[in-house]
């Protein structure tokens, strides 16, 4: 080693490394990759014989499944339908094999069973249940209107005394027959109000409640044509609630269509119309809040006169002291029926018994009374479990047909 080999700086002599240069870039060599795997998916498209074509599919046996033996009878018992009748026959609906072109069973069902390896379509018809509940129930009634007691307006169809003088309130009238020892017995009516409004309360009144309480339906209800036929199938009667201005109003509004003493008699009359065209097959109407229109004599007056002209009822609802609904309907010969107490003013289990214990005294002192109460859970369970026991007290629960009075004029 030469001095000078000492003394030279590190590194001085030695060739520096450099790595080859690619030809391509990174960026080139991702495109390649993406447009080679672009090819592969067209050519597969375009050379391979998918059937299904890319679609979701569901592979599912075909086969049907083994026959178990059956129990003993008493077995399986706590298991019994509580939603409806039971299949007749078999438990369960076979499928079975039509030929092509030949039309499925009526009330069947077709299913379509795609093949997940060949993709070949198989059509398999499920036949209909015959005793079960897409059935029509043979409870031989029927609910029907008859168009004699119907006429049509702007509005649609509204109530009318036909022809032959039958009139709404008798056709649709659901009067009890009472046996001699009963007929004298005090009468009490009860009015559910506000049926289609509250879902769970309106399910607790048609099942717990029984046929002889009244259900007065709010125009403004869902589906308010299907509750008033079923209501009527069902045997009860069925009132047409007519909102009608309370004095403070419209701070304290009932709703759309509202009769109010600031309109003309001709706007008010319109407005019944339209409220009578929302459902048919009612014996009458009656007064939803209106403490202030039922106090005024010349607003309440044509409003009467069209009731009695379509051949209906008319309830006061209790709202005011005030009202001159009977005096009106006296002067009318209107069939009227007053509310003597509301049952859930205060709506609590206590409150509610204790209405209905001063209702029976009103029905013994006057032979006869009517109550009205909301369609709400709580109330009515306690007019539910009342009405079981109030008839072995001697009195005999009606509908409100049996306690509405032909007022003469005086």
């Amino acid at each position: 080693m030469s001095l000078d080999d000492l003394n030279a700086p590190l590194g001085q002599d030695k060739k520096k490394s450099r790595l080859p240069k690619l030809p391509v870039s990174g960026p080139q060599i991702l495109a390649a990759v993406m447009g080679l795997f672009g090819i592969v998916v067209i050519s597969w498209a375009l050379f391979v014989n998918d059937p299904l074509g890319g679609e979701p599919t569901a592979v599912v046996s075909a086969k049907a499944p083994a026959e178990t033996p059956a129990k003993a009878d008493g077995d399986g018992k706590q298991y019994s339908r509580r939603d409806g009748p039971a299949y007749a026959g078999s438990a369960e609906p076979t499928a079975i094999k039509i030929e092509k072109g030949e039309p499925p069973p009526p009330g069947s069902k077709t299913v379509t069973i795609i093949d997940g390896s060949s993709g070949k379509r198989q059509d398999v018809v499920i036949p209909g249940n015959s005793g079960g509940s897409e059935a029509p129930a043979a409870s031989g009634k029927t609910s029907a209107i008859d168009p004699k007691l119907l006429e049509t307006t702007r509005h649609g169809s509204i109530p009318q005394i036909a022809a032959d003088g039958t009139r709404p309130s008798a056709a649709f009238a659901k009067p009890r027959a009472l046996p001699a020892n009963r007929k004298d017995a005090p009468r009490i009516a009860i009015v559910i109000s506000s049926i289609g409004i509250s879902a769970s309360g309106t399910a607790d009144a048609f099942g717990k409640l029984p046929p002889a309480v009244t259900f007065a339906l709010a125009p403004y209800a869902t589906d308010i044509e299907k509750l008033a036929m079923r209501a009527r199938d069902e045997n009860h009667e069925v009132l047409l609630q007519v909102p009608m201005e309370p004095f403070d109003y419209p701070d304290n509004d009932p709703g759309p269509q509202t009769l109010l003493t600031t309109l003309t008699t001709a706007q008010n009359v319109d407005r019944l119309q339209y409220l009578m065209s929302r459902m048919q097959g009612y014996v009458g109407i009656t007064s939803y809040m209106g403490a202030r229109f039922t106090a005024s004599e010349p607003v309440l007056s044509p409003i009467l006169r069209e009731t009695a002209k379509r051949g209906l009822i008319y309830v006061d609802d209790g709202a005011s002291s005030r009202s001159v609904a009977s005096q009106v309907a006296g002067s009318n010969s209107l069939p009227f029926a007053k509310t003597d107490l509301v049952l859930d003013a205060t709506p609590t289990s206590a409150e509610i018994d204790r209405a209905l214990t001063r209702l029976e005294m009103l029905a013994r002192d006057n032979g006869n009374a009517v109550g009205t109460a909301t369609a709400q859970p709580g109330t009515i369970a306690r007019i539910a479990d009342w009405a079981k026991k109030v008839e072995e007290r001697g009195f005999v629960l009606v509908p409100i047909s049996m306690v509405a009075i032909k007022a003469k004029s005086s």
